[in-house]
């Protein structure tokens, strides 16, 4: 019998809040998944800080995943997005 090799809590499928669905999508996906996207919308609406390229300055929609905050270090961003994840 052969066992199903165990996925690491990283690459664990993972429901997103509201909030955060609004911004990566509908249904779970692996934290991985959640940083890529969240990564392409910073890009795509260009939040990233023109001087300081590992601050990002959120929009509406990041607010509310960022608790409020004018402004985010890429670091403190993971931080802020798992506790939209479930």
């Amino acid at each position: 019998m052969a066992t199903k090799p165990k996925t690491s809590k990283f690459m664990q499928p993972m429901k997103p809040s509201k909030d955060l669905a609004a911004v990566v999508g509908e249904g779970p996906m692996p934290r991985t998944e959640v940083t890529k996207k969240l990564w392409a919308y910073i890009k795509k609406n260009n939040l990233q800080d023109a001087k300081n390229r590992r601050n990002i300055n959120p929009d509406e929609k990041l607010q509310k995943i960022f608790g409020g905050k004018k402004a985010v270090n890429m670091f403190e961003m993971t931080k802020l997005v798992n506790k939209h994840l479930s």
